[in-house]
Parts: C-alpha cells; sequence; structure tokens
C-alpha cells in the first residue's frame, strides 16, 4: 500500500501538469486583424464587436490594427494572403482587381439603398451569404461577412445634375478597374487613388471630388475640401471581412464555431449601427456646415446616369464572366425577395 501511495503521488503531479500543458488557456493565441478604417468607424466596430466576441468566449486575444498601421490597403491583403495576419476587412473597391466577381457591389444602379431593404438584402441574400465564398477561397481566403457602410454619395466643388455637368472633372475612385469604368461613364476624369493620398489631393485640387458615405465625409472633414454633396442613389459603400484560409483550415472545430458565432453577432450589429452612422452623418455636417448644399437628383435625373451604368455592368460581366452574370442575377431576386 505504501508503494501504491507513491506511485499515486508521484503520477498525480504529472497528470496534472499534462493536463494543464494541453489545456486551452496555454494554447491561447492572439489574432492579429487588420482594417481600412479607423476604431470609431464601421469597420472598427465591427473589428470591435468581434473582438468582443471572441475574447469573451475563448482565451484567445485580438489586436487589431487599423487603417495605415500596416501600409496601404494593397500591403495588408499580401500579408494576409501570406499568413502573417490571420484576419482583413477590406472593400471590393480595393479587391476587385484581385476578385473581379467581387465588384458586384460596384456595379452602379444595382444595390439597394432603402435602409430596410439594405438590411434584409445583407442578411437573407444568396449572392452575399452563399455564391462569393468559392470565389475567395479562391485567393486563399476565408469569407467571413460582407456588409454595408451607407450609401455612396459624392463631393464635388460644383454642383452638377448629368453627365454634362461632370465633363471635366477629376473624381478620387478606390483603385477598382470598375469605379474607373463607372465614373467614365458617368462624364467625369475618374483616378483611382488610395485613401490615404485623398485628402490631399482635395486639398491641392489634384481631385476635384469623390465618393464616399456620409459618416465618412462628416468624420475626416471632407465636407470642409468640398462644395456639394449629391445624393446619385447609385449604392452602398460595401466591405467584406476574411480570414486567412490556411488559419482558419487549421483551427479546431471549436474554434471554427467561435469565428461563426462572433461574425454573426458582429454583422447583426453592424448592420443596423450604420444605418444610425450614416444619418449621424448627414446631420453633423448640416449642424457644423450649414452653408454645405446638399442635393439629391430627381428620379429623371438619376435615369440618365441609369442608363449609362447598364453599359458599366456589361464590362462587369465581360471581366467576371458566367459566375458574375450569375451574380449579378441572383443579386436581382435577392432584392426583390428584400422588397
Amino acid at each position: 500500500m505504501k508503494s501504491m501511495r507513491k506511485l499515486t503521488h508521484s503520477v498525480i503531479p504529472s497528470v496534472i501538469a499534462t493536463a494543464v500543458m494541453f489545456s486551452p488557456a496555454v494554447f491561447a493565441d492572439e489574432w492579429k486583424y487588420v482594417m481600412e478604417e479607423g476604431l470609431s468607424d464601421p469597420q472598427g466596430l465591427y473589428a470591435v464587436k468581434f473582438k468582443e466576441e471572441i475574447e469573451k468566449n475563448s482565451d484567445h486575444t485580438i489586436k487589431i490594427y487599423p487603417v495605415g498601421t500596416l501600409g496601404e490597403s494593397a500591403d495588408a491583403m499580401e500579408q494576409t494572403q501570406a499568413g502573417l495576419l490571420q484576419f482583413i476587412d477590406q472593400s471590393p473597391g480595393f479587391t476587385g482587381a484581385m476578385i473581379p466577381e467581387a465588384e458586384a457591389f460596384l456595379v452602379p444602379y444595382l444595390q439597394p439603398t432603402d435602409p430596410k431593404v439594405v438590411r434584409e438584402f445583407f442578411k437573407k441574400g444568396k449572392a452575399v451569404n452563399e455564391m462569393f465564398h468559392e470565389i475567395y477561397r479562391e485567393h486563399g481566403l476565408e469569407l467571413l461577412a460582407i456588409f454595408p457602410e451607407g450609401e455612396q454619395v459624392v463631393t464635388t466643388m460644383e454642383e452638377f445634375r448629368n453627365p454634362e455637368d461632370l465633363e471635366g472633372m477629376k473624381i478620387r475612385t478606390m483603385t477598382s478597374p470598375l469605379l474607373l469604368e463607372t465614373y467614365k461613364a458617368f462624364g467625369a476624369s475618374p483616378i483611382a487613388m488610395s485613401w490615404g493620398e485623398l485628402i490631399g489631393a482635395l486639398k491641392t485640387n489634384m481631385v476635384d471630388g469623390q465618393e464616399n458615405p456620409t459618416i465618412w465625409i462628416e468624420a475626416y472633414g471632407l465636407d470642409e475640401l468640398t462644395k456639394v454633396l449629391t445624393y446619385t442613389g447609385h449604392g452602398q459603400y460595401t466591405t467584406a471581412v476574411m480570414a486567412n484560409s490556411d488559419f482558419y483550415d487549421d483551427l479546431n472545430r471549436k474554434d471554427k464555431q467561435l469565428i461563426q458565432s462572433a461574425t454573426a453577432v458582429a454583422h447583426s450589429y453592424i448592420l443596423d449601427e450604420v444605418v444610425k452612422m450614416d444619418e449621424i452623418g448627414l446631420n453633423k455636417i448640416k449642424e457644423t456646415n450649414p452653408g454645405y448644399k446638399i442635393v439629391r437628383l430627381t428620379e429623371a435625373e438619376r435615369a440618365v446616369f441609369k442608363q449609362r451604368a447598364v453599359a458599366v455592368e456589361q464590362k462587369y460581366i465581360d471581366k467576371a464572366g458566367k459566375r458574375g452574370a450569375a451574380i449579378i442575377k441572383q443579386m436581382r431576386k435577392d432584392i426583390a425577395a428584400a422588397m
């Protein structure tokens, strides 16, 4: 009995040590998450909510890298695809050159602008929630969520009501080939550049205008650098949250469920939040810049731009092929169902 007790006493510490060694706490990881915006912007709010859910329900931690901390958008994507970062939030406006099918979200006058329809479309739409996953996988990315950040509006130095008014105007766009085609079709002279260059370009008259949701325009003082804000009704600013696919595939089932659960919570949260933020942005612009001209194109005025948008949609289909055409078709079905 004495020898058994000795054996028991010697084995138990080893068993405990082994259990501790292989407990989740010891293997807790810090996951890196990069985005194109600041912590108070839509991407930042989504990231913080995602981080809260991960850390509340596991021993893992999330380190968030806001805009500019790891270079420009292209740099961040390269680091994510290389596995140096685990998560990235990036708009199709930047990923479009790499993933042409994602530029469906940039086709003008395709997406809805009514907040209730927008929410339903992004929450339940088959195109958004099913059709893109395989496509992103081909580029080493696990697509987690796609969400809107608000209706795109155009800020310029001069008022415009038709494509002729836009002639010669230098409009900054993200580095998306389709956005360049859009503003060419609209009559302007588009210039693709990164977000980091935009404010300097407006200050030095390198560009005459740009497009963004009102929350961004107000937060970064873009209304102070232009004279007119125009609602053209041509679409939503959309972004996508992704994980490095190798990282995701190597996770155990529990951690995959953890990420999917955090994604669902953050997605529902941000769909409601962006509607409030968009309204807040517009109200703050009116309050702090009362002389700023705000224009909403009439249906007749929009009709001219919609007619020109048909050629842009065809360019998208020419580039994205059959898969792109199928996505556009399904998006229209999803919008009809959401309405």
